[in-house]
């Protein structure tokens, strides 16, 4: 069974590896709730506002945030689309353990006598 995606591998890579990191997890959770700015972002975290605008960065990249200007600030928030697009793709792959685990349930309870 193979997986089908409205993603091209690349765009999937840079998906995942973008969620793979806690603080950007963080970020992506905050900005869903609304925009914030980067400073604020960062005020948040005990790292440098330079780190924090690399996460943003990575995951701008990978769609899911979007960066706008607003005056001197700029401000990010969540792809709510993106994020349902992740999540489709992990449906699938559920989707697939789940086949391959009732499979391996049929040839298990199969009773050898029918065979």
């Amino acid at each position: 069974m193979v997986v089908q995606t409205e993603l091209s591998d690349a765009e999937v890579d840079r998906l995942f590896h973008a969620l793979a990191d806690a603080t950007r997890r963080d970020i992506v959770r905050r900005t869903l709730a609304g925009d914030e700015s980067v400073t604020d972002l960062a005020a948040e975290y005990s790292m440098s506002f330079a780190a924090v605008s690399k996460h943003v960065a990575v995951l701008e990249e990978a769609g899911l945030v979007t960066r706008r200007p607003d005056g001197r600030k700029r401000l990010v928030r969540a792809d709510p689309k993106r994020l349902a697009q992740a999540q489709r793709l992990l449906d699938a792959f559920e989707q697939v353990w789940r086949h391959r685990i009732d499979a391996l349930d049929v040839v298990l309870t199969a009773d050898p006598r029918t065979s």
